[in-house]
């Protein structure tokens, strides 16, 4: 059976991207595109595809919130929530959304058509690369332990110093800065600097810059 699907992204080379990819795929057709919400749900109503794959950031509106709305709607269609940005806070709001997958940009096509194919049989179980990762980082009660040196990286990012700048306090080289960098986002479960400091602020590690000093 041919598995039909819809892509819902505001960026054109992007759905040309996944057309493509899924156009490689004997078992796949692409019904339909759409650039927002108001179209998605609009395409979803008109076209039922077997999968729908939404980015998280639309002019009008939330791929979150379509997802949600399309789930309470039409149960039976799979939904795969593409974004750029991975961290956990996103993965869990799609999961709560009714998602069935989570993929990151940055991934491979092969994930994303794997992704639809998981969505497509099983609407209604979710699937992300690094769930077990970000399901142990939520129940953990202490939350990441970071080592001294990823303290210190976390610390001087949070004073928005750039990494050839923290490279030259701390006397180490870029390439080291990146790396504990990079293991900061992986503990955080964040994609970003915004969204690691954001997440080490609410779970106690960095303490707020805006508050007065005794």
């Amino acid at each position: 059976m041919t598995i039909s699907v819809l892509l819902v992204d505001d960026h054109e080379i992007i759905r040309q991207g996944l057309r493509r990819a899924f156009e490689r795929q004997a078992d796949f057709e692409v019904v339909g595109e759409a650039e927002n919400v108001a179209e998605a749900l609009r395409l979803v109503g008109l076209l039922t595809p077997d999968v729908a794959i939404f980015d998280v950031r639309l002019p009008d509106g939330s791929g979150i919130d379509a997802t949600r709305r399309v789930r309470e709607a039409h149960p039976e269609i799979g939904i795969v929530i593409l974004t750029m940005y991975a961290g956990d806070d996103q993965l869990f709001e799609a999961l709560e959304a009714g998602a069935s997958a989570f993929v990151p940009k940055n991934a491979p096509s092969e994930d994303v058509v794997a992704a639809a194919r998981h969505a497509a049989s099983l609407p209604g179980s979710f699937s992300a690369k690094d769930l077990a990762e970000a399901m142990r980082r939520r129940l953990s009660p202490a939350g990441p332990q970071l080592s001294p040196r990823e303290t210190e990286v976390l610390n001087l990012l949070a004073d928005g110093l750039s990494v050839a700048q923290i490279s030259r306090q701390l006397y180490i080289s870029d390439s080291t800065t990146k790396t504990h960098i990079s293991k900061l986002y992986d503990k955080l479960g964040a994609a970003n600097r915004a969204q690691a400091l954001m997440t080490a602020l609410r779970l106690g590690i960095l303490k707020d810059r805006t508050e007065p000093l005794p």
